[in-house]
């Protein structure tokens, strides 16, 4: 099984998190954030043996952790953060891979490239960046160098719009899921196809059943096209019902395994055992590796 989709804090991430004193940072294991309200950290969700013992109990053979892109570190400069990530997730053992990140106020090309040589698996970019024909059109030297090392991107929630009522769940059902929404059709109206032809995207959470929409595409004048190949979606925190209707637009072959592990589990999809191997086997090998690539027997080793 490969879980494109989850989450990790390295130790030296963690330090760093704790060392701040404006948002986003810790106090003890309490998370502060600019817009959304203070999360208490399960200690457990980020002690590595712990995640490693769950993943080997779960027959996970690659996992892919990434950034916490709500937290907005993408955008704050603080380039020491950004290292202490990428110092601690290059180092986390097996079934543990990582997403890289970038400093999206001033991208550096050159230092993603040499990223993405030395073992992270692809790029996360954060949703609310993305809402627009114009958001994924200024990162075009970034795609264009992740298409270039046959690398995927991720594209998870960002960070959310604040509101009055203190409530845990609003962000991650109403404003990620919108972020999503926007992001994937943002893509399709910036033409990205025609500009990054090989390049492999994965949105989260179903792209919030963005693609569901496709009916209501076409009633008002637009449409959704063939199925791109080179286009996923993730199945973190939808089940059954959800999963099923994103499949009937784009197939069940652009559906790809992601938990978002600490903050939701392993769904039954209840897919049948023919498609829920596809959707946690073969497809996520296809998003990370490309389909010129043997895809394994028994998983990623």
């Amino acid at each position: 099984m490969i879980d494109v989709h989850q989450h990790l804090w390295p130790v030296g991430f963690v330090d760093r998190l704790r060392a701040r004193s404006e948002p986003p940072y810790l106090d003890g294991w309490t998370l502060h954030t600019a817009t959304e309200t203070p999360y208490d950290v399960d200690p457990a969700a980020h002690a590595v043996d712990k995640r490693v013992a769950l993943e080997q109990d779960s027959g996970t053979k690659l996992a892919v952790v990434s950034l916490s892109s709500p937290l907005g570190i993408e955008h704050l400069g603080d380039a020491a953060l950004l290292d202490a990530w990428h110092a601690g997730a290059v180092e986390f053992p097996a079934p543990f891979k990582a997403w890289a990140a970038v400093d999206l106020l001033d991208p550096d090309v050159e230092g993603l490239e040499s990223l993405l040589d030395k073992g992270f698996l692809g790029l996360q970019l954060p949703a609310h960046v993305l809402g627009t024909p114009t958001g994924w059109a200024a990162l075009g030297e970034v795609l264009a160098a992740v298409e270039r090392l046959n690398k995927p991107i991720l594209v998870h929630p960002g960070v959310a719009q604040p509101v009055d009522e203190a409530l845990c769940w609003w962000a991650p059902v109403v404003d990620y899921t919108s972020q999503l929404q926007a992001a994937w059709w943002s893509w399709h109206a910036f033409g990205g196809r025609r500009s990054y032809p090989a390049l492999r995207l994965c949105f989260a959470a179903a792209a919030g059943l963005a693609p569901v929409h496709h009916e209501r595409l076409a009633a008002r004048g637009g449409r959704l096209g063939t199925i791109d190949p080179n286009l996923y979606v993730d199945t973190s925190s939808y089940g059954p019902q959800g999963i099923d209707a994103v499949a009937r637009v784009l197939g069940i072959d652009q559906v790809v395994h992601g938990t978002d592990r600490p903050y939701a589990g392993i769904t039954d999809l209840r897919q049948g055992d023919a498609a829920t191997a596809v959707i946690r086997h073969n497809n996520p090998h296809r998003l990370l590796f490309g389909a010129g690539t043997p895809t394994p027997e028994r998983g990623v080793q």
